[in-house]
């Protein structure tokens, strides 16, 4: 069961998300690697992954298509 289904509201799930797995999920719209994110954003590669994995879980998806698909459609992008 999603975050989503969970709660009942986007703006909840939106909210449960941090600043930073925000700008992680922005960043996932870009035609970039993790590796280029993490770059951009100072960290490690395997922080990345630790976000974006934490983003998957909280918006319920499971591809990088669908969490893109997701931001776009919550304003996020």
């Amino acid at each position: 069961m999603t975050m989503l289904e969970t709660t009942g509201t986007v703006g909840t799930v939106t909210e449960a998300l941090t600043r930073r797995e925000r700008v992680v999920l922005a960043e996932l719209a870009e035609d970039v690697t993790l590796e280029e994110i993490a770059t951009r954003l100072f960290v490690t590669r395997n922080t990345v992954k630790s976000q974006v994995r934490s983003v998957y879980r909280k918006i319920g998806v499971s591809t990088r298509a669908e969490a893109v698909a997701w931001a776009v459609a919550h304003g996020i992008r």
